[in-house]
């Protein structure tokens, strides 16, 4: 297939949801000052974080468990809570939850979304006796759907207490939605919620891999004792620290501002080139192109732009600079006239 586009600049890297904004100065300069003391453990209780985000998020530091990212820490309860055999989880949804449930030894229930939407009815109903914990992605990856409030409390008033409910919120800090609940808020109304989140979105430390969980204290001990021994590594810790001071709030917060206006921009101008794009609360837009997500991708590629295909299903593309947005549907406008 002919590429849409020549190749006269650097690829651009529009599949791995990464932040499109670098580390704030003062982020890195924490982290290359770290490098004068690499010969050191970290702190295996990672007790400064811990300390920041009970902080932070009200809580007490018994509810609080870090480590490496969201994804990682979802491993680590995943495998905690057994022995119950069966995970269940929506589909689609994020592409790293099958291989994390059969890591933990388990069997993933997988449950067909409602359009773009976990379908919250047939995820209950799919809760048995054998169920060892469900995973709520909110927003969801890859579609970008966010859970609405009344329907996810009616789900889970469904769900019997002692099954918990992950909320993984990996992307939470580009939600606007009104109606989209905070997973802190479902933490402190029922007493089997769990929420993951991360600092390599948002926050720009995907390199670092490091992420927390609050989960009902109860469960925090077998969480802990299944994570890995010293991790999240010292720089992680030092930047996750410093991503929490007050003073840096602003900025990260008028970043996220940014990246949410611009993923309005590209969801209007790739609607405005003819495409269905589902309606995003994260930080990448889903293109539901069905059989023809693999092909847009391998043409993408040959002009320079990497995107996520699920093949039969759709394209995520992450949100990037405005330079990136302006590249893409350009590709796609060219593409699009010549007949893809």
């Amino acid at each position: 297939m002919t590429p849409a586009t020549a190749v006269d600049t650097p690829p651009v890297d529009l599949s791995m949801n990464e932040t499109p904004y670098p580390p704030l100065p003062g982020i890195r300069r924490i982290v290359a000052d770290g490098a004068a003391t690499l010969q050191r453990y970290p702190d295996r209780t990672s007790s400064a974080l811990v300390a920041a985000l009970a902080a932070r998020l009200a809580v007490g530091p018994e509810s609080i468990v870090v480590g490496p990212g969201s994804a990682g820490l979802c491993q680590h309860l995943v495998q905690s809570l057994g022995p119950r055999p069966e995970v269940v989880h929506a589909a689609l949804s994020f592409e790293g939850y099958p291989l994390i449930v059969r890591n933990a030894g388990a069997t993933a229930v997988p449950v067909p979304l409602d359009g773009y939407d976990h379908d919250l009815p047939a995820m209950a109903d799919a809760v048995t006796d054998r169920t060892r914990c469900v995973l709520l992605c909110h927003p969801n990856n890859p579609t970008g759907t966010a859970l609405r409030r009344a329907e996810v409390r009616a789900f889970l008033d469904r769900i019997p207490a002692d099954v918990p409910v992950i909320v993984d919120e990996a992307y939470r800090e580009f939600v606007t939605d009104p109606d989209a609940p905070d997973g802190m808020e479902l933490f402190r109304a029922y007493d089997n919620v769990c929420v993951l989140r991360t600092f390599s979105k948002a926050y720009g430390l995907a390199a670092l891999r490091v992420g927390y969980a609050v989960v009902p204290p109860r469960l925090l001990p077998a969480a802990a004792l299944t994570g890995a021994v010293f991790f999240p590594n010292a720089l992680a810790q030092a930047a996750a620290v410093a991503s929490l001071a007050p003073e840096v709030t602003p900025e990260l917060t008028r970043r996220c501002a940014d990246l949410v206006t611009a993923r309005a921009g590209l969801i209007d101008a790739l609607r405005g080139l003819g495409l269905t794009v589902a309606p995003s609360e994260a930080n990448f837009v889903w293109l539901p192109l069905g059989e023809r997500a693999a092909p847009f991708a391998d043409r993408a590629r040959a002009a320079g732009i990497l995107v996520m295909a699920l093949p039969g299903a759709g394209v995520r593309i992450t949100v990037g600079s405005d330079e990136a947005n302006d590249r893409l549907c350009a590709f796609v406008r060219a593409a699009l006239d010549e007949g893809f």
